[in-house]
């Protein structure tokens, strides 16, 4: 048998040197990866997984992917896509990107119950997963790309690989469902939040197969919103699913009146009202970019002088960093821009939503109090009503309930004209995709902490895996709110949005309360 020629030995030494590269580039672009100080030693395991330890089980992270274009490709001037220690553009893209856990003003100790308290009933209102853009979105995108492609001009710069890019949805009718590629596919989200729910929430499964009630999971007419529930089902429940659940749909139509998950369609007064209804959030943000965009314009003009972009425009370039990254893991739009540009962005996708639906219009708090009234009731009821109750919805419906919660409600409006930097409101973290809130109702024992014997029912809030104290009502185990102080809060904001049916222009025929969501 030949030995081996010189050049084959020179090639497998390149091969050996280059696997070696490759596996050294992996382990040092990953950050190690400390369990909470809470969890025992024995049962961590850092470095297998970002999200490996016992209180944040089974998410697949950024840092779980390898991503060979962070590695090997050299970010432009401005980077703002680079991640690094200080920066990660998904928790900067408005609520366009993929799911994030929430990192700010939240409670320390981890998303474990307290000592001696257990969860006994679970309320959750949750944004459909990552989506493709909407139609309205997606033909802003292409049209700036159809732009940019057919003008017969050679980019430079951080524009320069548009010549060789191509969109990232093949056929208009992916537009507004879930994506399906990459690390952050909606599909595969979906999936993993209904099995992240099984592993804490385990003790709530009905214990017969089938059980003798099947669970209603409940989802806006929406086919995105839908097929969300339909995945997290089956993550939650396993792949025959429709053996112990059903996924009931509300029709997002006006006839519903307040017996909604979408309060957005069935308020006309808010539709019409110009100066205080949803179109309120579309001119704050407009009013908002106008004072960052004028920058970014003369940047991008000096590089490629034979190209001029307008505010939508500009807008949809940065909406395709976040909505090509959860299709593909990465977008290169995101080095085009500077990170104080993302900054800016997020600040505008705040102001958008606090204003449309949010805290900023008179109408948030009122339709929002439907929902949160009647999982009030539930928890008052207790788990004799039910122990799950998972609702699905649109982000525009998430506002509104955070505004009648008041749990993030700042004492002044957020401002038009600069970046209130130290504001609790943050899109980007309460409501991208997939974003949910999930309230607890935790049983604890009262006399180990000081109250009357036996035990004490107690309201615990978790946003996207960072528990959130209620403001002036936290005194509770792991900063959560007595059962009786949470009710009596929800109590006095109905009686401060008033009727709904008044609110909203509608006649006394029109359903007055949410009904449907019971076990």
């Amino acid at each position: 048998m030949p030995s081996p020629t010189p050049s084959l030995s020179v090639e497998r030494v390149l091969i050996a040197v280059a696997v070696a590269l490759i596996a050294f580039l992996w382990h040092t672009s990953r950050q190690p990866v400390e369990c909470p100080a809470s969890v025992p030693e024995e049962v961590q395991h850092p470095g297998y997984s970002e999200y490996e330890c016992p209180e944040k089980p089974h998410h697949g992270s950024w840092e779980s992917w390898w991503h060979p274009q962070r590695i090997w490709s050299k970010p432009s001037e401005q980077g703002a896509g680079a991640l690094t220690k200080d920066w990660n553009i998904l928790y900067h893209l408005g609520g366009n990107g993929p799911w994030i856990e929430k990192e700010v003003n939240v409670v320390e100790g981890g998303i474990a119950p307290p000592a001696e308290c257990r969860v006994e009933q679970v309320h959750m209102m949750s944004r459909h997963a990552e989506r493709y853009p909407t139609l309205k979105a997606g033909t802003r995108m292409r049209s700036v790309v159809d732009k940019m492609k057919t003008g017969d001009v050679t980019f430079n710069g951080s524009l320069a690989f548009v010549h060789d890019w191509d969109l990232f949805w093949s056929d208009d009718s992916q537009l507004a469902q879930l994506t399906s590629t990459g690390p952050f596919a909606g599909r595969l989200g979906a999936f993993t939040t209904g099995v992240r729910l099984r592993t804490r929430y385990q003790h709530l499964l009905p214990k017969a197969n089938p059980p003798s009630r099947k669970t209603k999971l409940f989802a806006s007419d929406s086919q995105r919103v839908i097929d969300t529930a339909r995945h997290v089902a089956a993550g939650l429940f396993g792949l025959d699913w429709q053996t112990s659940a059903n996924v009931e749909v509300i029709p997002e139509t006006v006839d519903r009146g307040a017996n909604t998950l979408t309060p957005g369609e069935t308020c006309p007064n808010y539709i019409s009202d110009e100066e205080e209804g949803w179109a309120k959030g579309w001119k704050s943000m407009y009013d908002f970019r106008a004072t960052y965009f004028p920058s970014i314009r003369a940047r991008l003009s000096k590089e490629n002088p034979r190209m001029n972009f307008d505010d939508d425009e500009l807008y949809a370039m940065q909406e395709m960093c976040g909505f090509e990254t959860t299709v593909r893991g990465s977008s290169k739009w995101c080095d085009v821009f500077t990170q104080q540009d993302f900054l800016n962005f997020e600040y505008a996708r705040d102001v958008h939503h606090y204003y449309r639906a949010g805290p900023g219009t008179k109408y948030g708090a009122g339709m929002g109090w439907l929902w949160l009234n009647a999982t009030t009731n539930l928890m008052v009821e207790g788990p004799q009503a039910g122990k799950m109750f998972f609702s699905f919805v649109h982000d525009t419906d998430m506002a509104p309930m955070l505004a009648a919660l008041d749990i993030m409600t700042p004492e002044e409006h957020l401002p038009l004209t600069q970046i209130a930097e130290d504001r609790t409101w943050r899109k980007s973290q309460v409501s991208p995709m997939g974003g949910r809130i999930i309230f607890e109702v935790l049983s604890c024992h009262a006399e180990t902490r000081g109250w009357l014997g036996g035990r004490d029912r107690f309201v615990r809030i978790n946003i996207n895996d960072g528990i959130t104290a209620l403001p002036g009502c936290d005194t509770g185990p792991g900063k959560s709110c007595r059962l009786s102080a949470f009710v009596a809060r929800v109590l006095r904001k109905g009686l401060e949005v008033g009727d709904y049916r008044e609110m909203c222009g509608l006649d006394s025929s029109a359903p007055d309360s949410l009904t449907f969501l019971r076990q």
